[in-house]
């Protein structure tokens, strides 16, 4: 599965968990996550999309690394299996939030 096509599964599956995904772009901030995951109930995230098994870039993983410690969840997506289990720690399934969930990269 190519990139593109993981980030269109990664919209649509959000959209079928009620919230959205917006592109983010940051002009003059690089490395930023490519979308804004917002479910229901006030609850964010930030997506970084990947082709199945390629990681994030140096400066990627450093914007990862601050968005985490200003208290972010942010979630490396490059598969559909990834994108299920992000909307289920985010709660996006039945309300439930996990509170160690969003740390990986």
């Amino acid at each position: 599965m190519r990139e593109k096509q993981i980030e269109q599964k990664l919209v649509r599956a959000v959209r079928t968990a009620g919230g959205i995904c917006p592109k983010w772009v940051s002009p003059g901030f690089d490395g930023v996550p490519d979308r804004l995951v917002l479910l229901p109930g006030g609850r964010i995230a930030f997506a970084e999309v990947k082709a199945p098994g390629r990681k994030p870039r140096p400066i990627q993983s450093a914007r990862h690394r601050l968005l985490r410690r200003l208290g972010f969840r942010v979630y490396v997506i490059d598969s559909g299996d990834r994108i299920d289990a992000m909307i289920g720690e985010m709660g996006g399934r039945d309300g439930k939030r996990d509170a160690a969930a969003g740390q990986q990269d």
